[in-house]
């Protein structure tokens, strides 16, 4: 995993509050922490190894106990809507490296968006609404609102994990637009293997505002341990089951 490989020790033990302004809240309660996060045990070895054969194992187990439930949804999906299963997108994980990421299709198609009313797609509006995840997106499917409701449009996810490109536990994947947004945190994000789970997932979800999220993303970083990675994904059950920050 190269330069992700990352342990974190931190004398600070606090949950950061949540604040509007993104640069604003980087200066005043991450001040602290370097630009660049390489003095905390980048090349751990529990990171790179016992992390990634954690990976590899439990993405191995979650994909045979979805492959009913996955060849399910496909058949709902081609049978609800025209255009294919799977939505593919490009995100930065890891060092800044792109990656494809693979969900389940829970939007109409792009050609059927064309000819929709009410409905212009701009890469302003685009992450307007990547940002501000507690508004109702009107391009979402009724099969895609219960699947993304029980995360269940993620499930593809798990051979992204199989493959390297992302964790079961990290930072959630972002376009390369939303990068910048974590201004003084950039780093705090590049440094790890974006999640399947984490902070995020199990503190609100869209309830979160992005800035709120990108202090969660560098508090992960700044604090990681095996312990947090099982604690986040035992705490990610409730928070899929209950729902929580889901729309």
């Amino acid at each position: 995993m190269g330069e992700c490989e990352v342990q974190i020790e931190t004398e600070h033990d606090f949950t950061p509050a949540p604040h509007q302004g993104i640069s604003v809240l980087s200066e005043r309660y991450f001040g602290h922490l370097s630009l660049v996060p390489n003095g905390t045990h980048i090349l751990s070895w529990r990171y790179r190894h016992v992390k990634r054969t954690i990976d590899i194992v439990g993405s191995l187990i979650l994909i045979a106990f979805s492959a009913i439930p996955g060849v399910l949804i496909a058949a709902a999906i081609a049978l609800t809507s025209r255009g294919p299963i799977f939505y593919r997108e490009r995100r930065i994980g890891c060092g800044g490296r792109p990656f494809n990421i693979w969900k389940f299709r829970s939007m109409l198609p792009v050609q059927a968006l064309r000819g929709s009313n009410g409905v212009r797609l701009s890469s302003a509006n685009e992450l307007y609404r990547r940002i501000h995840k507690d508004r109702r997106d009107p391009r979402i499917t009724l099969i895609g609102g219960f699947l993304r409701r029980w995360s269940l449009d993620e499930l593809p996810q798990l051979f992204n994990v199989l493959l390297g490109d992302m964790s079961l536990v990290g930072p959630r994947p972002v376009v390369e637009a939303e990068v910048p947004l974590y201004g003084h945190l950039r780093e705090y994000y590049l440094v790890a293997a974006p999640g399947l789970s984490g902070l995020w997932q199990v503190s609100g979800r869209c309830s979160v505002s992005f800035a709120r999220r990108a202090e969660l993303d560098a508090y992960y970083v700044n604090n990681w341990s095996l312990r947090a990675d099982f604690r986040i994904l035992l705490l990610t059950i409730p928070a899929v089951l209950g729902r929580v920050g889901a729309l």
